[in-house]
């Protein structure tokens, strides 16, 4: 099976935002903000991930920026570990259930075997042990079924 038919078979779409992990988010929001430019869309806290985050919008794509605010996560192990950087990839997809359904079955070991409630939707995350070292997250794009199931 051709790469493309495989994406389309799983549903991946394009890039939704890639991940930076950083220890002060304001100092990250200047740079990202002064320095290159681009517009805040919001810092909002995820107290169940024990972490807040900024979204800056890149062309279709965002960086997202994530602060651990709690030294307990796996985030602030993370950055304890091997410090400020990259942290994940997130892919949209439309049903994400039928995703991690397709991943599984390909042999990608799931961190989340269903949706859970994300900043901006229902999102999973596949292991990094099976994604070559890289974190993935997938996010059902709007309107899709796990949405109402979450409550958005």
């Amino acid at each position: 099976m051709a790469p493309h038919e495989l994406a389309e078979r799983h549903g991946l779409g394009a890039i939704h935002h890639v991940a930076v992990v950083v220890r002060d988010m304001d100092d990250a929001v200047r740079f990202y903000h002064d320095t290159l430019g681009l517009d805040l869309d919001a810092v909002v806290p995820i107290p169940s991930d024990g972490v807040r985050i900024a979204f800056l919008p890149v062309g279709p794509s965002r960086v997202e920026l994530v602060e651990p605010v709690d030294p307990t996560t796996g985030v602030a192990r993370f950055l304890e570990s091997r410090g400020e950087g990259f942290h994940h990839v997130c892919f949209e997809v439309p049903d994400l259930a039928a995703a991690l359904a397709g991943m599984e079955a390909a042999g990608v070991e799931l961190i989340d075997h269903a949706a859970r409630r994300g900043a901006e939707g229902p999102v999973a995350f596949l292991h990094p042990r099976s994604c070559h070292g890289v974190l993935v997250e997938l996010i059902e794009a709007p309107g899709g079924p796990a949405w109402a199931a979450l409550g958005y």
